[in-house]
């Protein structure tokens, strides 16, 4: 299994660039993981807003192939427990899908048109968190579905 997550932003603190590291480490057995960060475009003025959502949008896209399934983290989507993520790649990958692409919008959200694309939108939390932490938060959670896949013991 081919998994990327686009994000938007770099991860600046330490700890958090140590933490995603070594989950990314620890899902080397399972599938062939790639974080492809993209630099947000700075909100001068909140009129723009939506305008550069989609200037965002654009370089998104532009990492997405056809094929490939799209996963979004957006405030509204559904909420999985860890074994329903786990039995949501699982799927996928007993569905032939080659890659799953996860992408994490900026601060302000996604644009419309990357919500559109997306074959599921799933939400992490009810709770707000920083995108940085949002990154690691996956990655441990992709590696949780895994062994839970897997019928390894970390997930217990």
């Amino acid at each position: 299994m081919k998994i990327k997550i686009i994000a938007l932003g770099k991860i600046k603190e330490k700890f958090l660039k140590e933490g995603i590291d070594e989950f990314l480490k620890r899902l080397t057995p399972y599938a062939s993981v790639e974080i492809i960060e993209l630099s947000p475009i700075e909100i001068k003025d909140e009129n723009l807003t939506e305008k550069v959502l989609e200037q965002e949008a654009e370089k998104i896209l532009s990492h997405i192939k056809p094929q490939s399934y799209v996963i979004t983290l957006e405030i509204n989507g559904k909420h999985l427990s860890s074994e329903d993520f786990a039995q949501k790649i699982d799927t996928l990958t007993n569905d032939g899908i080659g890659e799953i692409i996860f992408v994490i919008g900026s601060s302000c959200g996604l644009g419309k048109s990357v919500s559109a694309r997306a074959d599921f939108k799933m939400s992490l939390s009810k709770m707000t968190f920083l995108h940085q932490f949002a990154r690691l938060i996956l990655v441990e959670q992709i590696y949780r579905a895994f062994k839970i896949i897997k019928g390894e013991t970390y997930h217990k």
